[in-house]
């Protein structure tokens, strides 16, 4: 789907300007460089590189999601926002108005369009379908995720390109960890950051000496997260009596539930995510679970919770973000995207709504698309207008320190799904008092970033 199918794009407008109207446009359109062809700062400075320099006056973007799979519902969206993305990038509205370095009127004298592809929740199939956007699409940027495997898949891609990834919803460890790349960032927070925001205050909820039995998702986030949820639990005195994979797009859970349930452990944590998180936390509690054992979900989102419905009540998790925050850019966000969709939208569709923001706004402050110079306007980057409080995009790993939302699911009669109110938030555990660590300990200890590219 192309974004020049709902609006009018300024070439329409030029064919009818004529020659002076042509003429007085021109400098506006090309205002970003001096040398003629939109790519900013005299594109004399910079090589080809990856897809750059643009040819035309149209910069694409692809945007590479889950539209089949487990994850499907997540990738819907995010597809939603990124839409939103372009056309506010391009016609003002959303977070446009608010962020001093977007015009609204394209990007460095560009119109943004874009191109879509479906990663299927498969990382051999997310690469495939970033590689035709690469070299068939000539995107400048992709973005994507949902499954940390697809985003770990199309970050090596991009590596290997020369074309910047923003990478969508990945909450692997390795992703800013052992497999960070250069051209790869990534906002959302990580399982180790989950473990620091969820332990202190599930264990002062359920108690001291506790016994835990974990499942996971058998595939890099599912073992980064149930690492993550034994280092830190235990180190509150919690002790694991057994962690068990199970296979990604798994329907029924009663066997892997009742072997939990047999160990006699306290505590089971579900390591699910997605249409599996609904279904092994609704199987969890049809099952009765939830009489015997604590139930935690370590990370939620408002598709999951819409899916499980009541099952989440009483239920601790984290997520990323809230449309029903009390803060200017949340309010902005979220009412532009209940009046295109008429829906609330979830934390995984502001991450795709934020990344495509913020590589638009490094754009604009380097004055050129030519990756590197990209790259190093984001590497250290400061903002607080996303919704979520002060973030900072580290330059040692490309990883986001940023605020985590502790969230405890609500019975099936607290929920609004109009309002996209399925939890009440605990805390709000804040970096770098909470959450966070230093670039050389955590995931990001296991980072060697690659070069630029144009060493």
């Amino acid at each position: 789907m192309s974004s020049k199918e709902t609006r009018l794009d300024r070439r329409t407008v030029l064919k009818g300007a004529g020659a002076a109207g042509i003429a007085g446009l021109a400098g506006c359109l090309e205002s970003g460089n001096g040398d003629g062809n939109g790519n900013g700062n005299g594109d004399s400075e910079y090589p080809s590189l990856g897809n750059y320099p643009i040819e035309g006056d149209t910069a694409t973007l692809g945007f590479n999601v889950p539209q089949t799979g487990p994850y499907q519902e997540e990738g819907a969206d995010e597809l939603r926002a990124y839409e939103l993305a372009a056309d506010h990038l391009n016609n003002g509205g959303g977070w446009v108005d608010l962020w001093d370095d977007l015009s609204g009127d394209g990007v460095n004298g560009y119109e943004i369009d874009y191109v879509t592809g479906d990663t299927a929740t498969d990382a051999d199939t997310a690469r495939e379908s970033g590689s035709r956007m690469i070299s068939r699409d000539d995107v400048i940027m992709f973005s994507g995720g949902s499954s940390s495997a697809t985003a770990i898949a199309q970050q090596e891609l991009a590596q290997q390109e020369n074309v910047q990834f923003m990478c969508c919803l990945t909450h692997s460890n390795d992703t800013t960890g052992k497999d960070c790349v250069r051209y790869s960032f990534r906002e959302m927070f990580n399982a180790y950051m989950t473990g620091q925001a969820l332990a202190p205050i599930v264990t002062e909820e359920f108690g001291d000496d506790l016994e835990f039995y974990q499942l996971y998702a058998d595939y890099t986030w599912g073992q980064t997260q149930q690492a993550s949820m034994r280092q830190f639990f235990e180190e509150a005195g919690w002790t694991e009596v057994d962690s068990v994979p199970t296979p990604l797009g798994t329907d029924d859970y009663s066997t892997y539930l009742q072997d939990a349930r047999d160990s006699g452990a306290d505590v089971l944590f579900l390591n699910h995510y997605g249409l599996d998180g609904s279904n092994s936390v609704s199987q969890a509690v049809d099952q009765g679970i939830d009489e015997d054992m604590e139930i935690v979900v370590p990370l939620y989102n408002v598709p999951m919770a819409a899916g499980a419905g009541g099952s989440i009540e009483g239920v601790f998790g984290t997520d990323g973000w809230d449309a029903n925050l009390d803060n200017e850019a949340t309010r902005v966000f979220a009412e532009a995207f209940r009046e295109e969709y008429d829906k609330t939208p979830s934390s995984p569709a502001r991450l795709a709504y934020s990344a495509t923001m913020l590589y638009a706004a490094a754009v604009e402050r380097a004055g050129t698309f030519y990756p590197p110079e990209v790259i190093r306007e984001l590497e250290g980057y400061e903002w607080d207008n996303g919704g979520i409080g002060e973030e900072v995009m580290r330059e040692c790993d490309h990883q986001t320190m940023r605020d985590i939302l502790v969230v405890r699911g609500l019975s099936a009669e607290e929920q609004d799904p109009d309002a996209g109110r399925y939890w009440e938030v605990v805390e709000q555990s804040s970096y770098p008092d909470d959450v966070g660590y230093d670039c050389d300990s955590g995931p990001a200890a296991e980072c060697e970033l690659p070069e630029y590219g144009d060493e």
